[in-house]
């Protein structure tokens, strides 16, 4: 998949308990800081091209160059990470492509005969992501994110946290 998507930049794990799990990877793993959104404010959502109420918690943080997610449903409604858990899963649920020429890359995934599970977008245009299906190849979801605007330079802001983390301050929350 490189030849479309590029590197990998991030794992992304759909789990029960977001705070249990940022504790793991911070006292256990030594990863951190962790930057935590309670409520993460999307400006739409939708599952399988049908607009979608899901709503979420997400942590971030890096270990070395790449950035580990963590992403807690708060509600019923749909989406593949409801559909990652009602299959009895919980860990490893995507890995994500970040790109700053969304639109080509994301119809050339299309061209490839990918089909989109769910996309949305957070702070404009520039926040768009979408996560492609997996039943062409049963495994992990793919995520394809945009982060020519400012997703990308907070990213960078977290990566630069992770380097030389001394464990004060573990989770830092946002918003």
């Amino acid at each position: 998949m490189s030849r479309i998507f590029g590197k990998v930049a991030q794992n992304g794990y759909v789990v029960k308990d977001i705070k249990a799990a940022m504790d793991h990877w911070i006292n256990v793993l030594g990863v951190g800081p962790w930057f935590y959104v309670e409520k993460v404010p999307t400006d739409y959502f939708r599952h399988r091209g049908v607009d979608s109420g899901m709503q979420f918690s997400a942590a971030l943080a890096n270990s070395g160059d790449l950035q580990i997610e963590l992403i807690q449903q708060l509600n019923d409604e749909p989406s593949m990470y409801k559909e990652f858990l009602d299959a009895g899963n919980e860990g490893l649920q995507h890995v994500a492509y970040w790109v700053t020429n969304y639109d080509e890359v994301y119809n050339n995934a299309l061209a490839a005969g990918l089909k989109v599970g769910h996309e949305g977008q957070i702070g404009g245009p520039q926040g768009r992501f979408s996560y492609f299906d997996t039943e062409l190849h049963p495994g992990c979801v793919v995520e394809l994110s945009d982060i020519s605007g400012q997703k990308g330079k907070y990213f960078e802001m977290i990566k630069a946290a992770s380097v030389n983390w001394d464990g004060k301050d573990p989770i830092r929350k946002v918003g």
